[in-house]
């Protein structure tokens, strides 16, 4: 018997099974086919094969990262949710999937990655506190600028920068988009009836984690759950699919409230961040000392006691 494919993903927070788009993109499809995986949620890409999250270890050794190719993979083994649709089903599918591409993924990488205060409050934060030391320090400012360059590539401008202008664009496209899809479903339990599809996966990989994670700037939230049958949609997924990350995002609420209540936990906690601080001085002055950012200099005792001043122009000299 051959061995499963292997699939590496980001971790799960907020009750949802990752906390990256993709990544529940493929998750979600591999439920809805069936397709058997050996399932590796970790928090350091560079354990995966490809270097980045998500990826597919294949029977062949292969490594795939790019959803589209790995759903593609996933087809040829047989794993189809998208068997039983007609060719006019199959047509909207992808166009709906464009639509989804162009329209709302770039609002989506502005909220969690441009955004200011999402960025520094949530997703930073997030990255920081997941992926292991040392490489929190740099990971997610390298990630953030990633985000940044596949934003601009999709609208067309390098110069893209981040502004009140370029977010109310995006924000009317996402909320339009959000619009048509929730018209399209209608009363539907999925896109195309009673078996989800495709497209049901990309669409919940997308909205999920708008509707779940903690947004301190939370616009697209709001109107994502101001439609009440893609607000069901994702969570009806989420009961069906996944139900195990819901309990246990409801456990994890259950003990930080009793935490918090806990006072005797604040002392530790305090000393946690202060170790933490000098942790990370360390870390940053080890860092400057080894790239050369920073060096330090042996001066003989005679040129101090000779020269009690130095000529302007050495004063600045790092060597």
């Amino acid at each position: 018997m051959a061995a499963p494919n292997e699939l590496f993903c980001w971790e799960g927070d907020w009750g949802l099974p990752s906390v990256n788009t993709d990544c529940l993109v493929v998750l979600a499809y591999a439920k809805f086919a069936g397709a058997p995986l050996k399932l590796h949620k970790i928090s350091n890409p560079w354990r995966s094969p490809a270097g980045s999250l998500p990826a597919l270890r294949t029977n062949q050794k292969d490594s795939l990262s790019r959803p589209s190719d790995i759903i593609i993979h996933l087809r040829k083994q047989k794993y189809n949710a998208d068997y039983d649709l007609s060719a006019k089903e199959g047509a909207d599918t992808l166009a709906f999937i464009s639509l989804i591409e162009e329209k709302l993924m770039p609002a989506l990488i502005y909220a969690f990655w441009i955004e200011p205060k999402n960025y520094v409050e949530l997703t930073r934060r997030w990255y920081a506190e997941h992926i292991p030391f040392p490489l929190n320090f740099f990971l997610p400012g390298r990630m953030q600028r990633k985000q940044l360059d596949k934003l601009r590539l999709v609208k067309g401008n390098e110069g893209l920068e981040a502004g009140e202008e370029l977010e109310k664009e995006l924000y009317r496209d996402a909320v339009e988009c959000m619009n048509l899809l929730s018209q399209r479903l209608g009363s539907n339990k999925f896109f195309f009836g009673d078996s989800p599809s495709s497209l049901d996966a990309y669409v919940f990989g997308h909205l999920a984690p708008v509707l779940k994670a903690k947004l301190p700037s939370g616009k697209l939230q709001q109107h994502l759950k101001s439609l009440d049958n893609l607000t069901h949609f994702c969570s009806n997924i989420l009961l069906l699919y996944f139900p195990s990350d819901s309990r246990e995002s409801f456990s994890r609420k259950a003990s930080s409230h009793s935490e918090g209540a806990d006072f005797d936990h604040v002392p530790n906690k305090r000393r946690k961040q202060f170790l933490s601080v000098l942790v990370a001085l360390g870390a940053m002055l080890s860092y400057a000392l080894l790239t050369g950012m920073v060096s330090i200099q042996h001066v003989h005792q005679e040129a101090l006691d000779h020269s009690p001043s130095l000529p302007d122009d050495e004063e600045e000299e790092e060597g």
